[in-house]
C-alpha cells in the first residue's frame, strides 16, 4: 500500500511551475473582486489639503483662551480667506484650513455671543485638523499588484479619480461531475440515483476564490467518453476539475484517461475526509491545462476546494492573500483521537473575552454536508494525537462558505 502523503507535499507539487496568467484592463466600475496585475501610483495626497476633522472654529493655537471675532464661514468644498488678527473662522468638517489658522475647537467647546467666540484654554496646534497627504502621498504607492479590489481599495482608486485598472484574467475552469447515479436537481431520481450536489457548491467555491467557470459537464461511466469529455474541457479551460473517478473501481475511469492524454499523479493524503486526490495536466491546442480531480463524497470535496483550489487560483491570480488560509489558535471545546490521518473538522468559532473556543459539529462524516453550513473554520488535528477539552488547536477560518 502507497505511503500516505501529508497536505503539504501535494500543495507543493500543485503549484510547481504555476505562473500568473495574463492581464486584461477593465473600468473599475467592473472591477469589484478582482486581482490587480500590477501596481497602482498615487498622483494626488489624500486629502488634497489641510481641512477640519469636525463643526467648530478655526484660530491660531495662541488666540486660546480669549474671545474672538467670527469674520467668515466656510463650509466642505469652499475656500476661506488668511485670517485677519483676532478673529476666527466658522469651519464645517472637510473644510478647508484658512491661512493663518492652525488648530480647530469644536462648536461644543465654545462660548457664543453674537458674532463673537470664547475659546478654551490650552488647544494645541494640529488639533481636530486632517493634515494633506495623511492618508495618500502623491507619487506613493496605493495599491500593489497583487491586491483584491474589494471595497475599501476601489474607494482608495476613486479617490485619485482613477477610472481603468489592469488586473489579471480571470482563471477559466471547466468543472465536470463523474459517475451515472449523480442527476443534476431538476431531473426524476431513478433507483439508486442521487442528486449532484458538488456541482454547485464547488461552482460558488471556484467564483469566490476567483475563477470564471466556463463549463459544466457529467462523464459518463465509460471510457471513451471520458477522454472525449476531458479533451473537450481542457481545449476550454486553464484548470480541469472533476469530482469522483480517481480511486481504482472498475468503473473510475478519469485516472486512466487523464494518463493517456497527459500526465497525472496520484495521492492519497494522510488527511481525513479527502484521502484521495489526483493531480495532473492535459495538453490542448495552444496550451496546458492543470487537472485536479477531488473525491466525490461532498464534504470531501468542500475541504479540498479550501486546502487546494483556493491557493492554486492565488497562484494563477498572483494573489499572496489566496496561497494560505488565516490560521487562529483557539481553545477546543471537543475532544477527539485521529489516527494516520490528519483531521480537518468543521467548527464554529466563538470569540470570548478568554479567548476563541472551537466548537465541532458532532457527525464528522464526509457526507454530512450540512456540518459545512455553519463552519467558519477547519480545525486541524495532526496524526496521532488525542486532543482533549480545552487544548489548543489550530483552525483555518473560512468564514462565510
Amino acid at each position: 500500500m502507497a505511503e500516505l502523503k501529508p497536505v503539504e507535499a501535494a500543495l507543493s507539487a500543485l503549484l510547481e511551475g504555476v505562473q500568473p496568467l495574463g492581464s486584461e484592463r477593465i473600468p473599475c466600475d467592473r472591477a469589484a473582486g478582482r486581482i490587480l496585475a500590477e501596481p497602482v501610483a498615487a498622483t494626488l495626497d489624500v486629502p488634497p489639503f489641510d481641512n477640519s476633522a469636525m463643526d467648530g472654529y478655526a484660530l491660531h493655537h495662541r488666540d486660546a483662551g480669549r474671545w474672538l471675532r467670527v469674520n467668515q464661514r466656510i463650509a466642505a468644498g469652499a475656500t476661506g480667506e488668511p485670517l485677519a488678527a483676532d478673529s476666527c473662522a466658522r469651519i464645517f468638517t472637510g473644510g478647508a484650513i484658512p491661512e493663518g489658522a492652525d488648530c480647530v475647537v469644536m462648536q461644543e467647546s465654545v462660548e457664543v455671543d453674537g458674532d463673537w467666540v470664547r475659546v478654551p484654554e490650552g488647544v494645541p496646534a494640529g488639533d481636530n485638523i486632517r493634515r494633506r497627504g495623511r492618508d495618500v502621498t502623491a507619487g506613493s504607492e496605493l495599491l500593489p499588484a497583487g491586491e483584491p479590489l474589494e471595497a475599501a481599495a476601489l474607494g482608495h482608486l476613486a479617490g485619485q479619480g482613477i477610472t481603468e485598472v489592469t488586473v489579471r484574467r480571470r482563471p477559466r475552469v471547466a468543472l465536470l461531475s463523474t459517475g451515472d447515479e449523480i442527476v443534476d436537481p431538476g431531473q426524476p431520481l431513478g433507483p439508486g440515483q442521487i442528486y449532484n450536489s458538488n456541482r454547485p457548491m464547488l461552482r460558488r467555491l471556484l467564483e469566490r476564490f476567483g475563477a470564471e467557470v466556463v463549463h459544466l459537464a457529467a462523464i459518463p461511466d465509460e471510457p471513451e467518453g471520458t477522454r472525449r469529455a476531458l479533451e473537450d474541457a481542457a481545449r476550454r479551460a486553464d484548470l480541469v476539475v472533476s469530482t469522483g473517478g480517481v480511486s481504482v473501481g472498475e468503473e473510475d475511469h478519469v485516472k486512466a484517461a487523464v494518463e493517456a492524454l497527459g500526465q497525472l499523479d496520484l495521492w492519497r493524503l494522510a488527511i481525513r475526509p479527502g484521502k484521495p486526490l489526483a493531480l495532473g495536466r492535459l495538453p490542448a491546442e495552444g496550451h496546458e491545462a492543470r487537472f485536479v480531480g477531488l473525491p466525490g463524497n461532498p464534504v470531501s470535496s468542500f475541504v479540498g476546494a479550501w486546502l487546494f483550489l483556493r491557493p492554486l487560483m492565488g497562484a494563477l491570480l498572483g494573489a499572496p492573500a489566496l496561497l494560505e488560509l488565516p490560521r487562529l489558535a483557539a481553545r477546543a471545546a471537543f475532544a477527539t483521537q485521529t489516527g494516520p490521518r490528519a483531521h480537518y473538522m468543521r467548527v464554529r468559532l466563538e470569540f470570548g473575552t478568554e479567548g476563541i473556543s472551537a466548537h465541532a459539529f458532532r457527525d464528522q462524516n464526509s457526507g454530512v454536508l450540512s456540518s459545512c453550513i455553519a463552519a467558519d473554520a477547519l480545525a486541524v488535528v495532526s496524526p496521532e494525537t488525542r486532543l482533549e477539552v480545552g487544548d489548543r488547536v489550530d483552525c483555518l477560518w473560512i468564514g462565510g462558505a
